[in-house]
């Protein structure tokens, strides 16, 4: 297994005025939670996907400059798919794609 380019995911994401709350192996989350980037096998490509509860026209700029961003830097952010966020227990959250 390849190390994926956290780093460079950082910047694209700082650049484009967001933030990263944690990693955890393929998922990205971001410091908001309506959407969340996760790696794909090509490691300059990486799926955005969105949350349920958010609101497609309230996020849809910031999906784009996220692309612009990534485009600038010779990586590609693709529209993923959606998924909810629930709280398992006291530690751990579980997330669900549709």
């Amino acid at each position: 297994m390849s190390l994926k380019p956290l780093g460079i995911v950082t910047e694209i994401v700082e650049s484009a005025g967001m933030g990263i709350s944690y990693a955890y192996e393929d998922l990205v989350f971001l410091e908001h939670n309506a959407f969340l980037l996760q790696f794909t096998a090509n490691d300059k490509e990486l799926l955005i996907h969105t949350n349920s509860e958010a609101e497609e026209g309230e996020i849809k700029d910031s999906i784009a400059k996220l692309k612009k961003m990534a485009a600038d830097n010779g990586m590609t952010f693709t529209g993923g798919g959606r998924y909810s966020l629930t709280q398992a227990d006291d530690e751990n959250i579980r997330i669900e794609f549709f």
